[in-house]
């Protein structure tokens, strides 16, 4: 017999840690391959772990509720093929327990990948090599994370090979530096109109208050929208679209579709495919910001804010929206949303957004102020489709007529996109909406 290390494997691109939610199996069962272990919740979604090989489970070194890093050990199996032939199957870290320098450079790797939403563009500077000095990767992004600056780190006296500073120099910096300034900052803190509200304690409660404690997708939830306020200054333009073609098609058109293809057809298809058309025309807003970098996006990837049975809200991703047609745009948004409202995501099916939309019509409101959905740098909220009376140009002269208007508010993050491009762009949607052609084929 031979024993295996199971790990917490990678999960995609950006997802760092999960918490163990529930352990499907107990020591001493059989597991096959390819069987769920544990079930995780990450920041994007709730999935399950299985098992990479057969075998059975004679340690948990995991509890329920504890957090673990990617690359972590998480259990040991029993398995009866010899360990030279499994060597293959298992990470690199799930091995042999590394030496402490192992571990610092996996540490190092771990966070030179890792892009923590609230370091997106906190930092004062990037943390660059000079001509005598060598800066680790976790030693830069520990100076992001703390918003430590070049010239503030050149001063730390380091304590390794030849004066390199180490991981344990910066985090005793970090320490007394927050010791030395812990009151300044509580004090911009309670000034601060953004950031969490201060807990205060208790007070007795009456027979009519209840208390509720947020679950942890919305303490994610809320720390994400605070975090995208302090990144991005936030600006909303609004226009009025008339999307009375549209309307019109899909009346036509959703009883068959639901026949031939065997899906609901939405309203959502159309609003999505406009945005992509007018993506393309302003490559600008499909961007994302580290410091002072502007990432220009190939892919177009539309975010989906959806809304669960419990009440939090998640956002599945359309990969490559661009190449759909309406039909598989329709396909794709269906399939996204029920497993969303099942609890059936991937963590793949949340990453890699470039762009988002929100459909707030859904709830009866005619328009909002959507809160950016970092690291994209804008986002789409549409309202409810309204019957109005409007003017309507003809040859013969103007009209009045009951049109079906629509709200579009489009919320972009002032560092990188002005006024002009904000609001040309949701123009742009506005226009392929209400040019949309009532001979589209299904």
């Amino acid at each position: 017999m031979a024993e295996y290390k199971l790990i917490l494997s990678p999960m995609g691109e950006g997802v760092m840690e999960a918490t163990i939610t529930r352990w499907a199996k107990n020591e001493g069962d059989f597991i096959d391959e390819d069987e769920t272990v544990i079930e995780i919740a990450t920041d994007k979604v709730d999935s399950n772990v299985p098992s990479p090989v057969s075998g059975k489970l004679v340690k948990k070194l995991k509890e329920v509720n504890d957090t673990c890093k990617i690359g972590e050990l998480i259990a040991i199996l029993e398995i009866e093929e010899p360990e030279k032939n499994i060597t293959k199957t298992i990470p690199v870290s799930s091995q042999k327990e590394s030496e402490p320098e192992k571990n610092i450079v996996e540490q190092e790797i771990i966070a030179e990948l890792e892009q923590p939403l609230q370091t997106a563009s906190y930092n004062r500077g990037e943390i660059n090599r000079t001509k005598n000095t060598f800066y680790s990767p976790l030693v830069r992004s520990i100076c992001k994370e703390e918003n430590i600056s070049q010239e503030e780190l050149e001063s730390i006296q380091g304590s390794g090979l030849g004066g390199r500073i180490t991981r344990e120099d910066i985090l005793a910096y970090v320490k007394n530096k927050n010791t030395d300034t812990a009151s300044s900052q509580q004090a911009e803190t309670e000034q601060s109109p953004i950031s969490s509200p201060p807990v205060e304690p208790l007070a007795a409660l009456s027979d009519s208050e209840e208390i509720i404690e947020m679950d942890r997708m919305r303490r994610l939830i809320a720390e994400h929208m605070i975090v995208s306020k302090q990144i991005s200054p936030h600006v909303t333009s609004f226009v009025e679209a008339d999307v009375t073609n549209i309307v019109l098609w899909r009346n036509k058109h959703k009883d068959l579709f639901l026949k031939e293809k065997g899906e609901k057809l939405t309203f959502m298809p159309m609003f999505i495919q406009s945005i992509v058309k007018a993506l393309k025309d302003f490559p600008m807003v499909n961007i994302s910001v580290n410091g002072n970098l502007i990432i220009k996006k190939k892919n177009i990837n539309i975010g989906m804010a959806t809304a669960l049975p419990n009440g939090n809200l998640i956002v599945p991703v359309i990969k490559n929206a661009d190449l759909l047609s309406l039909s598989g745009l329709a396909k794709t948004i269906n399939d996204l949303a029920n497993r969303a409202r099942n609890y059936k995501l991937k963590p793949e099916d949340t990453q890699g957004g470039t762009y988002t939309i929100t459909n707030i019509g859904n709830f009866g409101n005619i328009a909002g102020t959507p809160i950016i959905n970092q690291p994209e740098v804008a986002i789409m909220a549409v309202g409810a489709i309204v019957k109005k009376p409007a003017v309507i140009e003809t040859p013969q002269g103007d009209l009045i007529g009951i049109r079906h208007k629509m709200y579009l508010s489009h919320t972009f993050d002032h560092r990188v996109i002005d006024g002009v491009l904000g609001g040309t762009f949701v123009k742009r949607v506005s226009d392929y909406l209400e040019n949309f052609d009532v001979n589209t084929e299904i």
